[in-house]
């Protein structure tokens, strides 16, 4: 049947349907239409409609082609009937299912229903027709809500929709010759989206000039209100169609009367034609518009027969057909409307006969009138609440000609779309509009020089003064220049004028310059040419005469050759074509005979076959009918036996009886085994006996016979005998018969117990198979929950990464805030001492807080508090007044730093507690106690910081009263400006009060969060075998079983206990012995360190002797130690030998080449102070004696013996105020950079931090680790705009924490120290805080740092990357209808790629000579890549004119140029492409093809560093410059934003350029030792020595 069908279609031709041939022109050129159709099937198919019903699909369509196909034949005026055995209709039958009798009726004929009776009428071939297209439109209605609703479920989404983003297509205002009801009903909705459109676009154009703040005075444009309340309102046309169409004898006649009635003369906008009764005009908004009446009503009732639909549903062989009416009995709603801007005529439902008679009146009052009216409604309102945007489309011509401009047709639509009335309102006004910086580089050749300005604006304004005199016809605005019409085209005149000028006066200069040129050239070349030409000529000629006469002979017998050739081949061809001619003839009749022979034959075969099979056909139908029922049967049943199979409670009660089963019948085969031995044994035994009776009476026989003689006498004897022998007979049968029972028997029972045994074999063995299902089912369940649980630990591990990031950079963010918050505190408190004038020379405070973590060691206050006592007695009396509120503020900064004390030892416990978690093990059972006193903890410690938090607002309450009642007028007036300070600088600090309080909040949750999120992965095993012994658990049913469970769980849990306390005394111990190990090689260290400064005093030569002593006596004791320690066991003590000689060898050898470096460097510096010395008798013997005498002797350095250093400064205490001077304050960070090592104050702040550690002093130690951290911020305060400044103190300031913590003593970080390095190590103190607060201080200078490089690269970003043309011409020519942004002529501050490129390296050779890290320079790179692209990328998303396939051609090769750079300076493994990775996509996505399904799935999957909002923006702001390029259509934008739905980004347009990634400083230990380092004297660094 399908093929049969697919015949009917493909055999069809365009133009044979009446549906298809109306057009004309069935063929679009361009179009393939078998590919179209796959196209569609693919796209079917990807929306979850299967072939099957893609078939059906095409079933419809080709039934509903043939039904407008369908005649039909007039009986009389008011009936017809179909022709018949009409062959479209029987096609029609064929394909939909039905009966053809049935359809052929139902078409001529309609059934009345009255309330007690039923009539039939004919109709006439005008309603049948309509009857036929009424029915084919609904069926095409029907089908293409179902592909809609079935499109709507593949795309449905769960994610709720907030916005989004409508198009609305409409064709337009419509005037034919003859107007029916379709023109009347898109003329109506043009009405109102005109009206809509009126009062969006004046609105705007009046906002703009009210923003620009230019004197406008409003003008009124055409309101068509009254037009539209003349169809819409209360009576009127729409009103007056759907009362005539509930007239049971209305007709459009009547209609237009009540037209008449009702609107003429009354309504300017209507009117009547002159020669017509049966017609009205309306006056639209665009043009005049004679609408017939004929129609109106029937195509406002728009009914389809209720027996044709019945018909359709009987179908029982197609079904698709009965499905697409399943849903027709309910409305569809007003809002339902089509896509497209046309909204379609929406038809009345059809309804059975005996419909009830209420609802069928409610539905019947809906007409195509009202609904079409509802839903404008609904459309006007959905314009109203959302941002409209207008797209006007101009037909050249309506022939769709190329190259042809209809003008009349043009000026029509202009005028139908208001765009006419726009241009007369905006003429009235200012329509053309500039901005100052497009006028200047526009008109800058209408400018002399001294007319051009530093101010654009000002320069524009003197200029159009001089070239406009009338000033109306432009006005200034704030960032725009206004003009009337017709000025900017003579603005445009006289610049033309002026270039043209200047281009005729050189074209006539190069010209004329050009044509002297050119004509000396051409006549030295012309004689030239002359001389060799006229002899070229002769010889020419006379070569040609003799041609001419050889080539007269060869064309003669060429032509003679040529035609008899020709002549052969004609009479060849002739004969052969008659010789295959005259056969072809003679073959074509004998096919023709017998093609009619065998034509016969295979119609006889095929009406049979025909025949056949639609018996088989019906037969195949009924037995399918009856296998889909049993087969829905036999599925419940299955269904039941499976619900119940699944069961536990099944299996358990099947296995307990089955076992219970298997037991009876072994027992039943052991009892049967006993029987059949007993009864074989009394088988044996009757055997037996019957054998000795045989035998008995065969001897009996024999001994008869011997005395047969014997007794013939004895005749009574012989008969006694024989009648004993006929009894023995007969017992001889009976035991025989019995035998043969007995056997019987036997045989029946074994093969009975036979059948039993294999029946439970049989059983046996399901149930192992069942029983190795259910094993494996349970190792599946447990590999799969083991499987997630591990999917589980990735994601809470990459989670816990996240999160670590986000802490880090929120930690970051509130140091970057904090160090705001505390440059303002002292901006402030520098203007309150400049206002008070209240001198304080003895009180020598620091700043408050360096961060969070560094307040609680500021020791300033501390050092100088001895030295100030004497001062502040002095100035006790001048400070009286102020006493109560300085101290309350001083107290208010200790409750600040003992909260950030808090919130320090909070992060630490923390820490602590995320190492506890990760050592853990096996400590389920202790948990939820530990968890409970954990809270309690934190509860106990909030409530305390909260108590805190009001004792201090109380007491800054009291201070503010304090000031307030403060009797001084000219400090604490409420208008002074000492007064206004200092209540800013307590409501500061109340603000840093709160931020406190939320920080340790959000550390608090943070850490509690932490503790349940962290779990250790060697219970990712425990947690299964759990979850599986909870199921175990709750499985069982027997109390005991749960009891002795419990009991178990319990002794486990005491054995866990028990082995977690002997790890714990395991580790105890081990912590002790190692605490003594340490205390061991402390007291060896000190050793050490007085062995080194007895060394230090003996001259060079006794202190290699001493040391090698020293080891010599030191490896002795030590190898006492080690012969006590293993006597007992001798091979440890050889192993240590062994290792002792081989270390003494490594000693020697390096001994030796120490020393071949010592004699190699003694050469070295006798030969380079030879040769000073010989410069310096050169240029004494070039120097006069008078020169001699007066000049001053210049110090000689004078050598001294070799030293050797510890790599230590030592400096005295009244000098760390010069030394914080000269090192940090007055530093000149190019000399420092260019001249010296990198990073050499930090080793001099380290060498001088190492001697006071060497001294043991504290006080020390801490002045000066708290003046450079200051002396580092002012420097930073100063000249924090200077990029080498923060460079360069951001590499000490990291040079300084790396030494620190590298000659800290921790083993981590000793592991790439060398001996000696480790020699240096810090003895003393720890400073493991003071590396918190430099990490603290590095963090603000590379914020500092960062912002430094964007205010440098912002303004060169979008002029190198985007506007500044690298590759030459690929722009071309700029997109119409949009203004430049940038002028042909380059300004004076524009930038270049170059530009960006030799700014970044100069960073990067800047970062280089201070020696920073190269981890921190990539750092660095990564942060300005991102910068450079989120300003690139965040410009491209917001202007229309760079969204090109050149502008995007353009980026990537700038793209290119920055990977380049990055691949020369080996920074590719920084991360920084990756920054730029959302650009690349952006630039990608302006050149990729986006026309179909496919580009769209690629630009999805290419896509993935942008968001779905960035890339609709991209795709909606993509301009087409050149003619190759084409704008995106909005169905592939609505293809790409239904792909992306489910992606899950964010909805920000725009990248964060202001976003700065975390910083991380990665140890990086440095090979220079400490005393080799020489201090330069440019540094003034005299005061301090080496040690």
């Amino acid at each position: 049947m399908c093929v049969k069908y697919v015949f009917f279609i493909i055999t069809g031709n365009a133009n044979y349907f009446h549906y298809t041939k109306q057009g004309g022109s069935p063929v679009i050129d361009g179009v393939d239409d078998a590919k179209e159709m796959v196209n569609t099937r693919q796209a079917c198919t990807l929306l979850g409609i299967s072939d099957s019903y893609q078939m059906g699909i095409f079933r419809i369509l080709a039934g509903i082609l043939h039904l407008g196909n369908v005649e039909f034949a007039s009986r009389d005026s008011d009936s017809c009937t179909v022709p018949p055995k009409h062959e479209p209709l029987t096609i029609f039958c064929d394909l939909m299912g039905v009966e053809y009798e049935e359809m052929a009726h139902w078409l001529c004929h309609r059934k009345l229903a009255t309330a007690t009776e039923t009539y039939i009428k004919p109709i006439s071939k005008l309603h049948a027709i309509n009857a036929r297209d009424a029915l084919a439109k609904h069926i095409y209605a029907n089908l293409f809500n179902w592909i809609v609703d079935h499109v709507n479920k593949a795309l449905h989404a769960t994610v709720k929709q907030h916005s989004f983003i409508g198009v609305l297509d409409i064709y337009g205002f419509e005037t034919f010759e003859i107007n029916s009801f379709e023109q009347f009903c898109i003329n109506y909705a043009n009405e109102k989206l005109q009206q809509q459109f009126n009062m969006h676009v004046f609105k705007l154009e009046q906002e703009e000039y009210m923003k620009e703040q230019i004197p406008w005075t409003l003008i009124d444009f055409y309101d068509n209100q009254p037009c539209i309340n003349l169809i819409e309102a209360k009576m009127g046309v729409l009103d007056l169609l759907d009362e005539e169409c509930k007239m049971p004898k209305g007709s459009d006649d009547s209609w237009a009367q009540k037209l008449y009635n009702t609107h003429l003369n009354k309504c300017a906008l209507f009117e009547k034609p002159r020669m017509s009764n049966k017609a009205f005009i309306i006056k639209h908004f665009a043009d005049k518009v004679e609408y017939q009446c004929e129609g109106f009503l029937e195509k406002n009732k728009d009914t389809v027969y209720e027996e044709q639909i019945r018909v359709l549903k009987s179908s029982k062989k197609f079904k698709l057909l009965p499905e697409l009416f399943q849903d027709e009995e309910k409305v569809l709603s007003p809002t339902s409307a089509a896509p497209s801007g046309r909204v379609p005529l929406t038809r009345m439902p059809v309804k059975p006969a005996k419909a009830r008679p209420g609802q069928a009146s409610k539905e019947h009052k809906k007409t195509v009138g009202h609904q079409f009216r509802n839903s404008l409604h609904l459309l006007m309102e959905t314009l109203n609440a959302t941002t409209p945007h207008y797209v006007r489309c101009i037909k050249p011509n309506d022939f769709k000609f190329p190259f042809t401009f209809d003008e009349k047709r043009a000026v029509q639509q202009l005028r139908a779309c208001g765009v006419l009335e726009t241009i007369r309102i905006s003429a009235a006004g200012f329509p053309s509009r500039w901005t100052y910086q497009e006028f200047f580089s526009r008109y800058r050749v209408l400018m002399k020089q001294r007319d051009v300005l530093g101010d654009r604006k000002q320069t524009c304004k003197n200029v159009l003064e001089k070239l406009i005199q009338d000033k109306d016809k432009y006005q200034f605005g704030k960032t725009k220049i206004f003009f009337r019409a017709g000025q900017v085209a003579y603005l445009e005149k006289i610049r033309a004028d002026k270039l043209r000028a200047a281009c005729i006066r050189i074209q006539k200069t190069i010209r004329g310059w050009l044509m002297r040129k050119k004509y000396m050239r051409m006549r030295k070349a012309a004689i030239t040419i002359q001389r060799h030409v006229r002899g070229y000529q002769a010889r020419c000629y006379a070569k040609f005469l003799r041609r001419t006469r050889a080539a007269i002979t060869i064309q003669k017998f060429q032509r003679m050759y040529v035609v008899r050739k020709r002549y052969q081949c004609m009479r060849d061809a002739t004969i052969a074509l008659q010789a295959l001619l005259r056969g072809y003839m003679v073959r074509n009749k004998y096919q023709m005979m017998l093609r009619e022979h065998k034509s016969v034959v295979i119609q006889k075969h095929v009406r049979g076959w025909l025949a056949r099979r639609r018996y088989r056909r019906t037969l195949r139908a009924i037995v399918y009918l009856q296998c889909c029922y049993r087969r829905m049967m036999a599925k419940r049943e299955l269904k039941k036996l499976k619900i119940e199979a699944r069961s536990v409670e099944r299996y358990k009660k099947l296995h307990i009886g089955l076992e219970n089963k298997i037991m009876q019948l072994q027992r039943k085969i052991d009892e049967q085994n006993k029987e059949y031995k007993s009864l074989l044994e009394k088988m044996n035994n009757l055997e037996i006996t019957y054998s000795t009776e045989t035998e008995k009476l065969r001897s009996d026989v024999e001994r008869l016979r011997t005395s047969e003689e014997e007794a013939k006498n004895a005749t009574n004897r012989v008969l006694s005998l024989q009648e004993e022998i006929a009894k023995l007979r007969k017992e001889l049968h009976q035991t025989q018969s019995e035998k043969k029972s007995i056997e019987e028997r036997a045989d029946k029972y074994k093969h009975e117990t036979e059948q039993l045994v294999s029946e439970l074999k049989e059983q046996n063995s399901l149930l192992k198979t069942e029983k190795e299902e259910l094993n494996r089912r349970i190792h599946d369940q447990a590999r799969e929950i083991t499987e997630s649980m591990e999917k589980k630990l990735v994601e809470e591990t990459k989670q816990l990464e996240l999160d670590l990031n986000d802490e880090r950079l929120r930690y970051q963010n509130l140091l970057n805030e904090f160090s705001r918050l505390e440059e303002r505190y002292d901006d402030l408190k520098d203007e309150m001492n400049l206002m008070v004038s209240i001198p304080k020379p003895g009180h020598k405070r620091t700043d408050s807080t360096h961060s969070s973590n560094e307040s609680e060691y500021t020791f300033s206050s501390e050092i100088t508090e001895a030295e100030d006592l004497p001062l502040r007695m002095e100035q006790e009396p001048s400070e009286k007044k102020a006493a109560l509120d300085m101290s309350l503020f001083l107290k208010l900064q200790k409750r600040v730093s003992e909260l950030e004390q808090e919130k320090q030892s909070l992060q630490d416990e923390l820490d602590r507690k995320e190492e506890q978690a990760l050592r853990a093990k096996a400590k389920e059972e202790e948990r939820p106690p530990i968890r409970g006193a954990e809270l309690e903890y934190e509860s106990l410690k909030r409530q305390e910081l909260e108590s805190e938090n009001k004792k201090l607002k109380n007491e800054l309450n009291e201070l503010q009263k304090a000031l307030t009642e403060t009797r001084a007028p000219e400090v604490t007036a409420p208008g002074a400006p000492a007064y206004r300070v200092l209540l800013d600088q307590l409501t500061s600090v109340s603000e840093e009060l709160e931020v406190r309080k939320e920080e340790v909040l959000i550390l608090r949750s943070q850490l509690v969060s932490q503790k349940e999120a962290i779990q250790p992965k060697e219970d990712k095993h425990t947690m299964t075998d759990a979850t599986i012994l909870l199921e175990d658990v709750q499985k069982m049913k027997d109390k005991g079983e749960i009891a002795q469970a419990y009991i178990g769980l319990k002794e486990t849990n005491r054995l866990l206990e028990s082995q977690l306390q002997s790890q714990k005394k395991s580790h105890e111990n081990e912590l002790e012995s190692l605490r003594g190990e340490i205390q061991s090689l402390k007291e060896e260290n000190n050793r050490q360190q007085q062995l080194l400064a007895q060394n230090l005093q003996l001259p060079p030569e006794a202190r290699i002797e001493a040391s090698l002593q020293h080891e010599i006596t030191r490896l002795t004791n030590e190898n006492l130690f080690y012969e006590e320690l293993y006597a007992d066991d001798p091979k440890k003590y050889q192993l240590y030998r062994i290792s002792l000689y081989k270390r003494m060898i490594d000693l020697m050898e390096q001994l030796e080449k120490q020393d071949k470096t010592v004699r190699k460097l003694k050469k070295q510096l006798k030969v380079f102070a030879k040769k000073i010395g010989e410069l310096e008798v050169g240029q004494m013997e070039n120097i006069s004696p008078g020169q001699i005498i007066d000049e001053p002797i210049r110090p000689v350095n004078i050598p001294r013996k070799e030293k050797d250093f510890q790599g230590m400064l030592e400096y005295k205490k009244e000098d760390e105020q010069k030394l914080v001077k000269n090192l940090i304050l007055e530093l000149k960070p190019r000399g420092v950079a260019v001249n010296l090592i990198p990073g050499l104050p930090a080793y001099i702040l380290f060498m001088c931090v190492r001697h006071a550690d060497y001294l043991n002093d504290d006080q020390k130690v801490r002045s000066l680790l708290t003046s450079t951290i200051n002396g580092i911020k002012k420097v930073l305060k100063k000249r924090g705009d200077d990029f080498e400044t923060v460079s360069f103190w951001l590499s000490n300031t990291c040079r300084f924490l790396h030494c620190l913590k590298q000659y800290s003593g921790e083993e981590g970080f000793m592991k790439h120290n060398t001996p000696r390095q480790n020699e240096h190590c810090l003895t003393n103190f720890d400073l493991a805080e003071y590396r918190q607060v430099l990490s603290d201080l590095a963090i603000q200078i590379y914020q500092q740092l960062v912002r430094v490089l964007e205010n440098i690269l912002q303004p060169m970003i979008v002029s190198g990357m985007l506007e500044h043309e690298t590759i030459q011409g690929v722009s071309g020519v700029k997109p119409t209808g949009l203004r430049k942004r940038t002028s042909s002529i380059a300004d004076e501050g524009t930038y270049t790629l170059d530009s960006i490129i030799r700014q970044l390296n100069s960073f990067h050779s800047v970062m280089c000579q201070h020696g920073m890290d190269p981890e921190l320079i990539k750092q660095v790179v990564k942060q300005m890549f991102y910068i450079i692209g989120a300003i690139t990328l965040n410009n491209l998303l917001l202007r229309k004119d760079m969204c090109s396939w050149s502008k995007g051609m353009q980026i990537r090769y700038n793209v290119s140029q920055l990977e380049e750079w990055l691949r020369d300076k080996n920074l590719m493994n920084s991360g920084a492409k990756e920054t730029l990775e959302p650009l690349i996509q952006a630039a990608q996505l302006l050149q990729v093809k986006k026309k179909t399904d496919e580009d769209a799935e690629a630009i999805c999957s290419m896509c993935n560093a942008l968001t779905t909002a960035q890339i609709v923006k991209v795709l909606n702001l993509y301009t087409p410059v050149n003619e190759f390029e084409e704008r995106v259509l909005v169905s592939f934008i609505r293809t790409i934003q239904v792909r992306l739905r489910d992606r899950k980004d964010s909805p920000q347009l725009l990248m964060d350029a202001k976003h700065i990634f975390p910083v991380t400083f990665p140890f990086n230990p440095s090979s220079l030792a400490l005393e080799t380092i020489q201090i330069p004297a440019s540094l003034g660094l005299g005061f301090i020595s080496r040690v």
